[in-house]
């Protein structure tokens, strides 16, 4: 459910303007290192060390190249990262015997408030934030004890080969296989936002999509009648949609939006489709009795300054909240960002409350989709 690497692509031959767009992005990366450092040596200065939990991969690499090595060269901090596929096991499991090894986790959307009402994790001191990470971060992501750390947008992505003269613009026209023939692929395991992708394609406003109602997902199941027969292969790993698309096994597919864009900075003749992309947050919390809770606030404090998160975006393409990093990025990378204004305004933000909510037999509503997924997948 959580998409965060983006390696295994396959590779293009440089062109004139890809060489550019990595000049550019080379240029930005001491901009950014330098602006960052004369804050965090003021107000976040330290020793010792702090423990952050990873995904591994290229994500890791590209956090340790433009987040935690400034972080240390800037407050004195070593940042020890450990990697893992899921943080919640091993969180849950640290409290189960009552010993926390680590300082920060990244944690799925929907795994958050049922881990929260544990007390499971520290407030978020804000009064270590500088002023553009306050002003540039939505409220609404700024939680007590909880900070949005990167959003994925789960969008339309199509090989503009097979579509010269303009591809699918909307969910309609996805579902739409004669005006847009070829083949389609889509998210096998989760439910929820193929449910809200069919909602848009049978012509439901994005304001009427929250809350999901039994009229509206049997709506939903009966538009994805219509599309099962003509997906080709459910993909499952985060990698597969971009390198179906780049190897002609789909015409179009949905894809995680970070993996998409980093295929395109490669060169992968790909085009994105942000109307009804749907958008869900991870979020970075401070595990309550981890070894360096000081150091850890720092760090979370340091990776939502407008200048890192501008290197969070450009090392593992999927941009946190603040929209003061804008202004540090390459104007090629912006206009292919879920936080550009033009993209997000075509977004639909998934209603967490609402899923993670319980129903009268207890299962959550998130729970009660899946269930209904899977066995409609099954027939």
């Amino acid at each position: 459910m959580a998409d965060v690497t983006n390696g295994g692509l396959q590779q293009f031959d440089l062109s004139r303007r890809t060489l550019l767009r990595a000049a550019v992005t080379a240029m930005t990366i001491p901009a950014i290192a330098r602006a960052t450092t004369a804050f965090a040596q003021e107000k976040l200065r330290g020793g010792g060390e702090v423990v952050v939990y990873s995904f591994g991969g290229s994500f890791t690499e590209g956090v340790r190249r433009y987040v935690y090595e400034p972080f240390t060269k800037a407050t004195g901090i070593r940042v020890v990262d450990v990697v893992a596929d899921f943080a919640e096991p091993q969180v849950n499991a640290m409290y189960k015997i009552g010993r926390v090894d680590w300082d920060i986790a990244y944690l799925v959307a929907q795994n958050y408030p049922a881990m929260h009402e544990t007390g499971m994790f520290v407030p978020i001191d804000y009064s270590l934030w500088d002023e553009k990470s306050l002003e540039g971060t939505p409220q609404r992501t700024r939680l007590k004890d909880a900070v949005a750390i990167y959003g994925v947008g789960m969008v339309i992505a199509y090989d503009q080969r097979a579509f010269p003269e303009g591809g699918p613009q909307n969910w309609a026209d996805f579902w739409d296989v004669k005006r847009f023939p070829g083949p389609r692929g889509l998210f096998a395991p989760e439910a929820t936002r193929n449910i809200v992708s069919a909602l848009l394609a049978s012509g439901l406003a994005q304001k009427d999509i929250w809350p999901l109602t039994d009229d509206t997902l049997d709506r939903a199941f009966d538009k994805l009648n219509e599309i099962k027969p003509h997906i080709t292969k459910w993909w499952t790993a985060g990698g597969e949609a971009p390198q179906l698309l780049i190897s002609r096994e789909y015409a179009m597919t949905t894809a995680y939006d970070g993996r998409v864009i980093a295929a395109i900075r490669q060169g992968a003749p790909i085009k994105i489709v942000w109307d009804g992309a749907y958008l869900r947050y991870n979020y970075a919390v401070i595990l309550k009795g981890g070894p360096n809770t000081a150091n850890a606030q720092k760090l979370i404090a340091f990776l939502n300054g407008a200048q890192i998160a501008a290197g969070w975006t450009l090392g593992t393409g999927y941009p946190g909240p603040n929209t003061n990093q804008l202004q540090y990025l390459p104007a090629e990378l912006i206009a292919l960002l879920n936080i550009n204004p033009e993209n997000a305004s075509k977004c639909i933000t998934e209603d967490l409350a609402w899923l993670t909510a319980k129903r009268s037999d207890g299962k959550t509503n998130v729970d009660y989709l899946q269930e209904r997924w899977l066995a409609w997948r099954a027939k």
